[in-house]
């Protein structure tokens, strides 16, 4: 990732779309640094919590899976005030009741986000991978171009965002994951065979502690070993994955699925 200095020097990070329990070290490193030598406020915006995290941010978005769509819109809502006619216009047509809702994301966080971030000078933006494997990345990306544009927020990724125009769709409709959802990552350093839940998700797919499972969408199926995570405070599981392991390491992190107990 380039841009680790101005990371490292930020007194206020905003992470989007990316699963910080497990994520590129230097990230990681690059954020405790500007926590420990700037006091930066951290806001980690996510679908997945857990409790290993807890006492590393300083506000916790959870919002729900597929829904990172709505969650830009209301990122533009909050920090962009002088811009142009057509962004401003965007912006008044947008529908923040129906994407709080939607998203799980409550408008009142976003007000305590601005009020955290008032009297912060370097100001960063985190775009994680789920971003750009959202089937909706195009239009996600060129709204989180022009926070960048015209606000006081510098963007960290992976990849490059550019903004060749400033023509917004509008937000798609915000559909539930019901059921069982798997988030996947890469992270050739963990073992890929082994998906981690809560012991609410193990309710929820009727699997227990150490099964051996079946994994099967429309996309592929897979087998792995379950284990209960006592620090996960999600209904979501998570399992690591590597480059074309199987239908979990291709396309968007979120994956609903049906589990069956082997």
């Amino acid at each position: 990732m380039k841009n680790l200095e101005v990371l490292k020097n930020s007194d206020f990070i905003l992470t989007f779309g990316i699963f910080l329990s497990n994520t590129n070290k230097e990230i990681f490193q690059a954020i405790q640094e500007a926590k420990e030598n700037n006091s930066a406020n951290i806001v980690y915006m996510h679908a997945v919590d857990t409790l290993s995290l807890k006492d590393f941010y300083t506000q916790f978005i959870k919002y729900e899976a597929g829904s990172e769509e709505g969650v830009s819109a209301l990122l533009l809502d909050t920090f962009v005030k002088n811009s142009n006619n057509n962004i401003q216009e965007y912006i008044d047509e947008l529908d923040i009741g129906y994407i709080s809702a939607e998203s799980s994301a409550g408008e009142e966080e976003f007000e305590e986000i601005l009020e955290l971030s008032q009297e912060k000078r370097n100001k960063v933006l985190i775009v994680g991978e789920d971003i750009f494997n959202h089937k909706r990345a195009k239009n996600i990306l060129k709204i989180l171009a022009l926070i960048e544009k015209y606000s006081d927020f510098k963007i960290i990724s992976t990849k490059q965002i550019s903004l060749e125009d400033e023509e917004l769709e509008e937000v798609e409709e915000l559909l539930p994951f019901n059921g069982t959802v798997i988030y996947s990552y890469i992270d050739k350093e963990q073992d890929e065979d082994i998906v981690y839940g809560s012991a609410s998700f193990a309710r929820i797919a009727k699997i227990e502690d150490e099964s051996e499972i079946l994994i099967k969408s429309g996309e592929g199926e897979t087998k792995k070993k379950f284990k209960i995570s006592p620090s996960l405070q999600s209904t979501i599981a998570i399992c690591a994955t590597i480059e074309n392991k199987d239908f979990l390491s291709v396309g968007y992190n979120y994956k609903p699925v049906k589990i069956e107990r082997l």
